[in-house]
């Protein structure tokens, strides 16, 4: 996750997250990512049950759920081990999260035991008196699915009138104070949609925007072609940079973000570089505090099932379930392989990714990403678009990145 409007507008430096220690437990939430222990935020998806059938979807959600999902004893016995291990959000997700007739009490529960709550929705089931419900909760921030504006919307959501229903939602949301926010996967065939998010946002008091770089995984597994391509990404990021900047110079104070793809917080970088070294400076220490891509470390995921993933789109390997053993005995359990590497993955990162010098602000960007074009967990992610000169393979260097400590060697193991 980077946060662009933080990082590019100069709305923080690197003294606010250390008045707080960096620790995540002492940090507001829009100092998070640069907590220094880096416990996980859990994305639980709560069900698997869905009332649309969108096509990216990385769970496959349907309308039936799983006979096995957690019930609400097993999940508030998953919450305790999470407050016991000092994990510092819950992310409610699905499937649809309110879907769940249980999803308000746990999130109180979640919260009585110390737990920052955010739900990721759909939206079209967010009432009035649901979003009411959400606010009195405690539920610190809704993020809601929006892939464009109209038919756009409806189209990758499988359900005409989605459009007008998760408006509905976001405004249900706006008119209680409730903090609310809108989610954009990036595809060939929705790019085009950017300005009109952008605009979203300012008409609508929305008080946040992130754009996410498409996973294949899940019935997103199939999607590499509806990717766009390394260059066109690169310049649609650059253009949300300039929209950002653009915002903030007008005076609205809007949260933007760009999840997935860590290629990014390199690029935000680079453009300061050649713009503004003092500032440029304390953004690269921000982005080593951010660490790159988290998965196995700063982010975790937890199924239906209770089953424990590296992260949400990487579901067809589990590390155990929190049914048999505490979320923190699973996390901390470097006797499996996968874990350990995840953890400690420089020496196991090959191609363009393991000669990266930007690996310490990257950490090697979406491993499921590569798993899913070359079948190898450690091979280079496919949606880097940085150069080989930017990357430090070839031609003069902006600036040296520190050395990367030595790493123990390790192999890499599957689990059914």
């Amino acid at each position: 996750m980077i946060g662009v409007s933080k990082l590019l507008c100069g709305t923080v430096r690197p003294g606010d997250a250390l008045r707080y220690g960096r620790d995540s437990r002492s940090l507001p939430s829009h100092l998070l990512q640069f907590a220094q222990d880096k416990r996980p935020i859990v994305v639980w998806n709560s069900t698997r049950r869905c009332n649309l059938r969108c096509v990216h979807c990385y769970a496959d959600a349907g309308n039936t759920p799983d006979p096995d999902e957690l019930t609400t004893d097993d999940a508030k016995a998953f919450i305790d081990s999470l407050a016991e291990f000092r994990a510092p959000v819950l992310l409610f997700s699905g499937g649809e999260p309110l879907m769940r007739d249980d999803l308000f009490e746990l999130g109180a529960y979640a919260r009585g035991r110390g737990i920052r709550t955010v739900i990721s929705t759909n939206g079209t089931l967010i009432d009035e008196r649901a979003a009411e419900r959400i606010r009195t909760a405690d539920f610190g921030y809704v993020g809601i699915s929006l892939d464009g504006v109209g038919a756009v919307n409806d189209e990758f959501r499988g359900s005409e009138g989605a459009y007008d229903r998760a408006l509905a939602g976001v405004r249900n949301c706006v008119a209680v104070r409730q903090k609310v926010g809108l989610r954009f996967t990036i595809t060939r065939h929705n790019a085009d949609q950017v300005s009109a998010m952008f605009g979203l946002i300012e008409r609508e008091a929305i008080d946040r925007l992130c754009f996410y770089h498409l996973v294949y995984s899940g019935r997103g597994s199939t999607m590499t072609q509806d990717d766009l391509p390394p260059p066109a990404t690169r310049a649609l990021v650059a253009d949300i940079f300039a929209r950002t900047r653009d915002l903030h110079a007008r005076g609205f104070d809007k949260d933007i973000l760009t999840v997935d793809n860590h290629c990014d917080g390199v690029l935000l970088y680079l453009t300061l570089h050649e713009e503004d070294t003092d500032r440029a400076k304390e953004v690269l220490q921000l982005l080593r505090w951010n660490g790159g891509n988290s998965s196995g470390i700063g982010i975790a995921n937890v199924d239906w099932r209770g089953d424990v993933h590296a992260d949400q789109f990487w579901q067809d390997y589990s590390f155990g379930n929190v049914r048999e053993r505490p979320f923190g005995e699973i996390w901390t359990d470097t006797t499996d392989e996968v874990m350990a590497g995840l953890k400690d993955r420089a020496h196991l990162l090959k191609g363009r990714c393991g000669r990266c010098r930007w690996q310490d602000i990257c950490n090697g960007n979406f491993r499921a990403r590569a798993k899913a074009v070359y079948d190898d967990i450690w091979a280079e992610d496919p949606a880097c678009y940085l150069t080989d000169d930017e990357i430090g393979l070839t031609g003069p260097r902006p600036e040296p990145a520190e050395p990367q400590p030595a790493a123990a060697k390790g192999t890499r193991r599957r689990r059914g």
